[in-house]
């Protein structure tokens, strides 16, 4: 190899974005499957609005920027966040690890202040009234009382697949956060409706494949992986941004408040930390405690316990 060619091939001028993205989702960084997920979403999204087969050098850190403001420029601050994390997760290893000349995340792209929410725990009423709706979809509402039932968060649940269910125990497997395999467990609500869910129109049981499935099938353009594909219906695997915009519409709440309202019933009902702990799964009592403060009807209660005594005749 020549000097010129060498350092074409180090300031990366012949590789496409497609091909840095792949090359960074090949990477020991995103082996987690639920973590490669939600990269893999941010990054295709942004180098299709740039041009898939566009070279890497030829993008300006301005176009980035307006790929970003375009895609998630409207959504919440934590959407916004998380996607352009993983943008700038990818660009910087493209520059540090790999010594190609790639754009950066602009600095007026820069992160939003996620506002703390002391009211983020829903009432144990107002999640039995949403998940009794017969208004919302059948799959939202398997979606929610699992996410309610097992505490766990939403892109664990998103990624399990049929063939992970253990519908006779009520318990799937999932890969936590530090990537180890945990298991989440459900109640009798979820258990009636995964069924249902499983049952496809002739009659016969989805085996493989997805357990949440998204509405249509996938244009050729955006095809998933495999792996994410239902070999039974050809749809693929709904995703986290699609389920978080139908929960938002339908009730004006967030996936994470879920996992947030079991841990704080739980609390309510008197459940000790330890045995919340390995509900939620935490692994620090003090992060543990974020999670199970009483919520309003809980301190409306014990309120009553400063009243003065009614006097008996």
């Amino acid at each position: 190899m020549s000097a010129a060619t060498k350092v074409t091939a180090l300031r990366g001028e012949g590789v496409s974005l497609v091909a840095a993205a792949d090359a960074f989702l090949a990477t020991a960084r995103t082996a987690n499957p639920n973590t490669h997920r939600a990269y893999a979403s941010a990054i295709d999204r942004t180098i299709a609005l740039l041009g898939r087969d566009r070279p890497l050098a030829d993008v300006t850190d301005a176009e980035v920027g307006q790929a970003l403001i375009e895609l998630w420029g409207g959504r919440a601050p934590a959407t916004w966040n998380r996607n352009r994390a993983a943008v700038t997760s990818w660009l910087t290893w493209c520059q540090a690890k790999k010594h190609w000349a790639a754009p950066s995340v602009p600095a007026d792209a820069e992160r939003r202040t996620e506002t703390a929410d002391e009211t983020r725990a829903v009432a144990k009423t107002t999640i039995h009234r949403l998940l009794s709706r017969r208004d919302i979809p059948f799959r939202e509402r398997t979606l929610w009382r699992m996410l309610y039932e097992t505490a766990a968060r939403a892109a664990e649940i998103l990624a399990l697949n049929v063939e992970d269910l253990d519908l006779e125990h009520r318990r799937a497997p999932v890969r936590s956060k530090g990537g180890a395999i945990e298991w989440v467990y459900w109640e009798r609500g979820t258990a009636h409706l995964l069924p249902r869910l499983l049952r496809l129109p002739d009659g016969s049981t989805r085996t493989h494949g997805p357990l949440f499935l998204s509405e249509r099938r996938p244009v050729p353009a955006r095809r998933p992986a495999a792996a994410d594909i239902c070999p039974h219906t050809g749809r693929a695997r709904l995703g986290y941004d699609r389920a978080r915009v139908l929960l938002d519409t339908y009730a004006g709440l967030d996936l994470h408040q879920l996992r947030h309202s079991a841990a704080t019933h739980l609390g309510e009902a008197e459940i000790p930390l330890q045995l919340i702990m390995g509900k939620t799964r935490h692994k620090n009592p003090r992060t543990a405690m974020r999670y199970v403060k009483p919520g309003a009807e809980a301190i409306a209660k014990v309120t009553e316990a400063l009243a003065p005594r009614r006097r008996t005749h």
